[in-house]
Parts: structure tokens; sequence; C-alpha cells
């Protein structure tokens, strides 16, 4: 039986990687994005690519997808949640649109997705859903808030996914790729610029002029195949030694905080009885 995927963003960048990479060792895939054309797919890969044009943040649309695919290929073994967008800015600088646009799509369509594919899968038995995150998933960082803050909440609705959906067969990794030569940053929109973050902005532009040296994502795609076949898949992965040594990094400088707040956090906690309880 032939392995059916369900890609989203899979028209640039690391979804079309992910789908080639797919679509080459045999696979079928269901290659989801906003605008889709056929023959960019089709004409290599013939009727073991389904493409559909779809906006993951319109959830009657995703689920109608789903249906689409499970009636096409009948079943849905590998989903990537991997649709992302990127909006650069300081926290005060984004006005209420510019901050919702930045989850509709990293969390919102992500969650769409998830819902819509795991009653499928549960009906199977078995199933991997696989979400896309990214460091500014595990920490923030100036002028990215607002995407680690979409990249937060994917990552903590993630967890608690992967515990839910176990029971029924279905696996959930959390991918927290590194540098990748995609679009993502060309592509992204950034908020009005406030005169107060001058300084830090300077700065932060001072540290990446030297530009960024990045991978090809191919490698991010043999990573998913690995990922995928493995019987026991983690429910974090991370791709890439630089994000590798800085998850560490964070972790570690959490860990140390904590403990140096320890007797802080112990003195917070005492059990009483329930207020008015008797006793």
């Amino acid at each position: 039986m032939q392995t059916t995927w369900f890609i989203t963003g899979a028209s640039r960048g690391l979804g079309r990687a992910y789908a080639e990479a797919a679509l080459e060792r045999g696979d079928q895939v269901v290659a989801v994005s906003r605008s889709v054309v056929r023959g960019d797919f089709h004409d290599v890969y013939g009727d073991r690519v389904l493409p559909l044009a779809v906006d993951v943040t319109d959830r009657d649309a995703v689920f109608a997808a789903v249906s689409t695919a499970v009636e096409r290929f009948g079943r849905l073994d590998i989903v990537v949640n991997n649709a992302g967008t990127m909006s650069s800015g300081m926290v005060e600088e984004f006005t209420e649109a510019e901050a919702r646009a930045q989850l509709e799509v990293n969390f919102f369509g992500a969650l769409w997705v998830s819902q819509a594919a795991l009653g499928r899968m549960r009906e199977q038995g078995a199933g991997h859903i696989v979400q896309i995150s990214s460091i500014g998933g595990l920490g923030g960082f100036p002028s990215t808030g607002l995407y680690s803050a979409s990249k937060f909440a994917l990552e903590g609705m993630s967890e608690a996914l992967a515990m839910e959906a176990a029971a029924f067969g279905v696996k959930v990794t959390i991918v927290q790729p590194g540098g990748y030569w995609t679009d993502l940053y060309t592509s992204m929109t950034s908020t009005a610029p406030a005169e107060p973050y001058d300084p830090l902005r300077a700065e932060l532009a001072e540290q990446w002029a030297e530009g960024s040296i990045d991978s090809d994502p191919r490698l991010a795609a043999e990573a998913m195949l690995k990922l995928v076949d493995s019987p026991e898949p983690p429910l974090r992965l991370l791709l890439g030694s630089m994000v590798y040594d800085l998850a560490f990094d964070i972790s570690r400088r959490r860990m140390k905080e904590w403990a140096g707040w320890e007797e802080v956090s112990r003195a917070a906690e005492h059990a009483v009885p329930a207020p008015g309880s008797a006793g």
C-alpha cells in the first residue's frame, strides 16, 4: 500500500521539498497551497499527486480538502502542517489586524488541518501528524515576538494533541527547523517602525549584516523521510546544528533561572482545605 501524504504550503520552500521527496520515492501526495498550478506537479508525477488550492485559515475548506484527499487516495498516513508566514516587528508595533493575521495561518491553520485529519486517522487506527514549528517556538527574540507567539501556541496545542491521539495509534511530532534557503524571509511582512526602537533595530541590523548561511531544503526533506519512517518518532525534532545548540542553550538558561528562584517557587505552595469546607 502506498503511503499518502497531506502537505500544506506545498508549492514552495520546505513544503515543496517534502512533497518532492515523498513523490520521488513513490508515495502519493496531496499538495495543498493557496494557489496550485496543476501542471507544476502533475506533469512529472501524474496521478500520484493531487494539487489542491486551499486557504488553511478557512476551516470549512480544510475539512472539505481532507474529504477530497480521502476520496481520492482512500486514507491519510502523514500530514505535514508546513504552511506558515512570518511578520517582523517589535511587539508594541503590531496592530490588531497584523497580530491576528500572524496567528491565523501559523496556529489556526494548523489547528484546522489537525482536527480534520485526526478524525480520519482515528478511524484508520494509524497516522502521523507533523507540525512544522521553529526555534522561535522554543524562545522569543527581538522583532519576532508574534511569530514566536504563533509557534508557542502551535507547540502547546501539539503536545496535548500527541497525548490525546496516542490511544488511537496516531503519532504527533513537532519539527523545529533551522535556516533553509526558502522565501520565508523575503516574503515576510513588517510592522510600521516606531522611533523608540530604532537603536535596537540598528543593533539587530548589525548582527545580521554578514547575512545568513542557510542549507538546501533537500536536507530537511531527507530528515523528514527518516522521521516518518521511524516506528518510534520523537515528539520533537530539531533540524540543524545551529538550532540544536541554541535549543540546549535556551533550556540550560531556563533551568538555571528556575533553580535560582527555587526557594520562592516552593514557598508559594502550601496545600490547605478548600475554602468553606468543614475542618
